[in-house]
């Protein structure tokens, strides 16, 4: 691993500038997470009634990736190693005062601001690697971001024996299962599909994405399900009309506008050069009865579906009440109108930018790019311009939150985080964390950075 040679804590001061209802089966015993560090008060906090929630994937919604309540650092330590029974690859949430991680072991945790284990849920097998057509996680358990809302935690993990997927609905507070549900819908293999995006609410739904496996292989279609936040009722589905793949697979998920509606990335379609339009290599906006309201695709999308250089590996970033970004694998940059998508070619603006990979944030104007050669900040002028302001280093290409006056981003290859000077781009501080998978992002809350990695979750207290 790069930067093995550093101390296992690289401490740098900073200037303080800126089927329904169920018994609850498959549950097996809890056991104590481990530390592999000593938990020790961090202090410093804010208080608890100013302390923001971060209930899903990137703080909000919108997928901002903003704490407003952060407090600027002075210094980052190890806080906890908090080691759990897998490999982590959703990002952490909190909520009420419990921070849930779901690791790909299918089980769910509890733990306090500490990271002390309050309670445990695991919900069944995981899917292994001789159960799946292709992939590159093993086994696959929960990968998809959870997400909160009103006392309850909803979880998809995907099992084995046969390969399925199913919401799942927890207490907050106890971890119980309260009810679960099938997603897997007709037309598609289910073990061809993969719930790799994170979950989001919007019209009294909890909506799940789904994508296809590394490999691209089998019988999968890009695809929207909304459940009822009680679990009763049919799910409803958008699914992108395409004889096979448009995955829509970004781990940040759908991204929910102020009106409740949604827009997704998708990824490569069946369909190439000659062929008739199907909506992949696209933005699509998809409303909470789950029909399609809009779309936008490049006029090179048929060449982009052959080669593998789509959209869907960004999330779509809501830029003020005007603009739509959007950088997929082709390195091109797009900027769309909100509410007028423009369907094929109909952006904006376009210009040669970067390979965006995973979930960018967005603070008014400026977009923090995942690029995978290392984060950009692009603003977004009154035009739809956009213009890039900074590149971090290289290998700093993790998908960015932000918060106390720093952009918060790994470095997943060398398992080390790094606070960034948001006028610059330089890292103004860092700390290595462990090994983590290659979408993973930090989640903030209190005075603590969350990041998940392949043993569980390091707390950095800053």
């Amino acid at each position: 691993m790069r930067l093995a040679s550093l101390a296992l804590i690289v401490l740098v001061l900073v200037g303080c500038s800126s089927s329904h209802k169920s018994s609850d089966p498959s549950v097996a015993p809890s056991s104590p997470a481990t530390q592999s560090s000593p938990v020790s008060s961090t202090g410093g906090s804010a208080p608890p009634s100013l302390v923001a929630d971060w209930p899903t994937y990137h703080g909000d919604f919108a997928r901002t990736g903003r704490a407003t309540t952060f407090p600027p650092p002075k210094t980052l330590r190890i806080a906890a190693n908090v080691k759990l029974d897998g490999q982590v690859y959703a990002s952490p949430i909190v909520a009420r005062g419990v921070t849930v991680v779901a690791t790909e072991q299918d089980s769910v945790y509890g733990l306090d601001n500490d990271g002390r284990q309050l309670w445990r849920r695991n919900l069944g097998e995981p899917a292994r690697s001789g159960d799946l057509p292709c992939g590159n996680i093993d086994p696959s358990g929960i990968t998809g971001t959870p997400v909160y809302s009103n006392g309850i935690v909803y979880v998809v993990p995907e099992y084995r024996s046969p390969v399925r997927h199913e919401l799942v609905a927890l207490d907050v507070s106890t971890g119980k299962a309260l009810w679960r549900v099938s997603v897997d819908l007709p037309g598609a293999d289910p073990s061809a599909m993969q719930e790799r995006g994170a979950l989001t609410i919007a019209g009294g739904r909890v909506w799940v994405p789904f994508g296809g496996r590394a490999g691209d292989c089998g019988d999968y279609k890009g695809r929207i399900v909304g459940v009822p936040l009680d679990g009763r009722g049919a799910p409803i589905a958008y699914t992108v009309p395409t004889p096979r793949e448009g995955g829509i697979w970004t781990p940040p998920g759908p991204t929910v506008d102020s009106a409740g509606q949604l827009y997704v990335a998708v990824g490569n379609g069946e369909h190439g050069r000659g062929d008739a339009y199907d909506y992949s290599d696209s933005v699509l906006q998809i409303g909470v009865d789950a029909k399609l309201l809009d779309s936008f695709s490049p006029t090179t999308w048929g060449s982009d579906n052959e080669d593998d250089l789509d959209l869907g590996s960004l999330g779509p970033v809501l830029v003020g009440s005007k603009w739509v970004f959007i950088a997929g694998k082709s390195g091109t940059g797009y900027v769309l109108r909100q509410g007028q998508l423009g369907g094929v070619g109909g952006q904006a603006w376009q210009g040669a930018l970067c390979r965006g990979f995973g979930g960018a944030a967005v603070d008014g104007d400026v977009v923090y790019v995942p690029c995978d050669d290392g984060v950009r900040a692009v603003r977004i002028d009154s035009a739809g311009t956009a213009h890039v302001l900074w590149h971090a280093a290289d290998s700093i290409a993790g998908s960015p939150v932000i918060g106390g006056g720093r952009v918060w981003a790994l470095d997943q290859e060398g398992g080390v985080l790094h606070a960034l000077d948001p006028a610059s781009g330089r890292s103004a501080a860092q700390i290595v964390v462990g090994e983590t998978s290659r979408f993973a992002t930090p989640a903030l809350h209190g005075n603590h950075v969350l990041v998940p990695t392949l043993a569980g979750l390091t707390i950095v207290a800053v």
